[in-house]
């Protein structure tokens, strides 16, 4: 009966440490989960800290993240949603599924940002990108691009943040003659893909002259390849500004490891990782500064609608461009 009674109690004491690893899930867009994007780096990084399993799960491009989120409701397996950005906030925040994050926040951003329900994580410039060599004279606003035979490549509105952002930066830019300039630019567009990654790609292999991206997108390639022959084209009319942004799920049944999850965002760990991984301006600028190039097409003029604002455009600037493609 000891023996019985020893084993029974070894068995109890030995128990806790087969407890199961905590899981906290973050629903992202794939490019940042991709091989090459900061995700596998932010996992390793986090997961020495949290004692957890970090998982993220990719949701195609970041304006699908807010329609899965919608679509899911408080039934959502995400406790943190990561790659929403100030065109998608107002519409998230009503919603009624996040949570305060609790943050001191961003201090790298050239804007002020108070939100006391999405935390920024990176930010930047869109801008039209080209190859040098095959374009030494870009167009310098909207007006000449439509004017002009260059084919562009652009993302969907309706499933990306890029897409979403480029009618807002006309929007913002020319107001009421938004319709105009969308008129002018129809015969331009080769093709709308639903997200960053196929457009880009898409230039890549030649389809176009340009593609929508961001001041940063040339950096990549000096960097990472040795190539400095991709540049942005500044814009007299000045450049849509994009802050993503992460936020915290009311839902969650992992509260705790959100929050430090959360608090992680603006850490070293995190933000070293997204110069160099996401091509993006990092909120909080890392120890080691930022990397060469990064700065070579800063616009001189930034644009940008309130979270209220771009909601308020959103639909008329959607039907806009719809008309205009229609043609």
């Amino acid at each position: 009966m000891k023996t019985t009674l020893l084993a029974a109690g070894l068995a109890t004491i030995a128990f806790p440490a087969l407890a199961e690893t905590p899981v906290l899930t973050v629903l992202t867009y794939d490019s940042f989960v991709s091989e090459w994007g900061p995700g596998p780096k932010v996992e390793a990084a986090f997961e020495a800290t949290c004692a957890c399993d970090l998982q993220f799960v990719g949701a195609g491009d970041g304006a699908a993240l807010l329609a899965r989120v919608q679509l899911e409701g408080a039934g959502s397996d995400a406790d943190v949603v990561l790659g929403l950005d100030t065109s998608l906030t107002a519409a998230a925040a009503a919603t009624g599924l996040f949570a305060p994050h609790g943050q001191a926040g961003a201090t790298a951003l050239p804007v002020a940002f108070d939100d006391p329900l999405f935390l920024p994580f990176d930010w930047g410039w869109f801008a039209f990108v080209y190859d040098k060599a095959k374009l030494p004279e870009p167009p310098k606003n909207f007006e000449a691009l439509g004017a002009s035979d260059l084919k562009i490549v652009i993302q969907d509105p309706r499933s990306s943040t890029p897409g979403l952002g480029l009618l807002l930066w006309v929007k913002a830019a020319y107001g009421d003659r938004a319709a105009e300039i969308w008129a002018g630019l129809a015969d331009n567009i080769v093709t709308v893909t639903p997200g960053w990654s196929e457009a880009y790609g898409l230039f890549l292999e030649g389809e176009a002259d340009m593609v929508l991206s961001y001041t940063t997108s040339p950096a990549y390639h000096l960097i990472a390849e040795g190539d400095a022959g991709k540049a942005a084209a500044l814009f007299d009319e000045g450049h849509y500004l994009q802050v993503e942004v992460a936020g915290k799920l009311a839902a969650t049944d992992q509260g705790a490891l959100a929050d430090q999850f959360m608090a992680f965002l603006t850490s070293e760990g995190f933000q070293s990782v997204i110069p160099e991984t996401n091509w993006m301006y990092p909120a909080v600028t890392p120890a080691a500064g930022l990397p060469d190039g990064f700065d070579a097409f800063r616009p001189a003029k930034s644009l940008l609608m309130s979270p209220d604002a771009a909601m308020a455009a959103r639909d008329a600037a959607l039907a806009e461009w719809q008309a205009a493609l229609a043609r």
